[in-house]
């Protein structure tokens, strides 16, 4: 115990110097992880881009699109990518106004934005049960079935990570994202929360540009 409570150089006890190697530590993750996991669902979803355009370009017996074929209904994708470049601009909106120190505003602004990602998500899913073609009803329909359950997932997956955030900061006060923290508890745990945050706010802006690249390859050059 004495060797845990015994002063740093800095005048910190090792308790203290050990607590904010930890928090760096923590920071540096959070960072590190998202972008590392942006670039693992880059080669991911990849794959799929690369399948779509091999199996269009090859059109093996005219069946990537065939004749007499319907595809997904304009209307639907456009609403559903629309909801969800809408609310990724609307948190990224949102992050602006919280790191002013206006947690409010934030929580207005997400708070509606995960009302449209969910939204989003679900018609998705609901597309998927209305389809007028069978899964290997052509080459599109393959990609387009086999896409769809991903971005899903992606959509979903981040607005649960929002609504955890959410509910984090209700219980910060609001004069903490203005004025130091009196401990260094509170202090971390509001750095460690705006880091989250950042890191979700650039995570959702890659799900949405990933929905809007697939809208593109699904209803203006299938």
């Amino acid at each position: 115990m004495a060797e845990m409570t015994s002063a740093g150089p800095a005048g910190l006890s090792r308790r203290q110097e050990e607590e904010a190697f930890y928090h760096e530590a923590a920071l540096n993750a959070t960072w590190t992880g998202t972008r590392l996991m942006i670039g693992i669902l880059v080669s991911a979803i990849g794959c799929f881009i690369f399948a779509f355009f091999y199996l269009r370009s090859l059109n093996s017996h005219n069946d990537w699109y065939p004749a007499g074929f319907t595809g997904p209904k304009q209307w639907q994708g456009a609403v559903i990518m629309a909801l969800i470049v809408v609310s990724a601009l609307l948190q990224s909106a949102g992050l602006t106004q919280i790191k002013a120190g206006r947690r409010g505003a934030w929580l207005g602004a997400a708070t509606v934005a995960l009302v449209l990602g969910v939204v989003g998500g679900a018609l998705q899913i609901w597309q998927l049960t209305v389809l007028p073609f069978q899964p290997g009803a052509s080459g599109f329909a393959s990609v387009f079935v086999g896409t769809q359950p991903v971005i899903i997932a992606l959509v979903l997956g981040t607005m649960i990570w929002l609504e955890i955030l959410l509910v984090r900061a209700r219980g910060i006060p609001e004069i903490s994202f203005v004025e130091q923290p009196p401990t260094f508890a509170e202090a971390a745990d509001v750095q460690r929360f705006q880091a989250s945050l950042s890191a979700l706010t650039l995570f959702w802006n890659f799900v949405a540009l990933t929905e809007l690249v697939f809208w593109v390859l699904f209803y203006l050059i299938h």
